[in-house]
């Protein structure tokens, strides 16, 4: 599995007061999940979150996040964020408080 362990690690301090988060293996890096639902991952140095339709094309709008195209069709509800756009720790807790948000619309699976 190819993906960064240090922020991997990072990712997981912020939502390390949860007892609903879980990790898997998925999408050839590590996928976080809250009470089943997948909402954040980690490719290599990408993050992935999923902010779901409503929110699709505003978190498009913010920087260094794009298309998350895995199988080469876009994924609606879903974004990639390059590294500049989680350099703080204000910015990763920001990005994944959004995931949250949404996932915990959804029922649990």
């Amino acid at each position: 599995m190819a993906y960064d362990e240090e922020l991997a690690e990072r990712v997981r301090a912020v939502v390390a007061d949860r007892d609903d988060v879980n990790e898997k293996p998925m999408f050839g890096g590590l996928c976080l999940l809250a009470h089943g639902n997948m909402f954040a991952g980690v490719q290599s140095e990408t993050l992935m979150f999923r902010v779901g339709p409503d929110r699709h094309e505003e978190t498009l709008s913010r920087p260094h996040a794009r298309i998350m195209d895995f199988s080469g069709r876009p994924m609606r509800g879903y974004v990639y964020v390059d590294p500049p756009g989680f350099a703080t720790e204000a910015q990763l807790r920001e990005w994944v408080e959004l995931s949250l948000a949404f996932v915990d619309t959804l029922p649990a699976k």
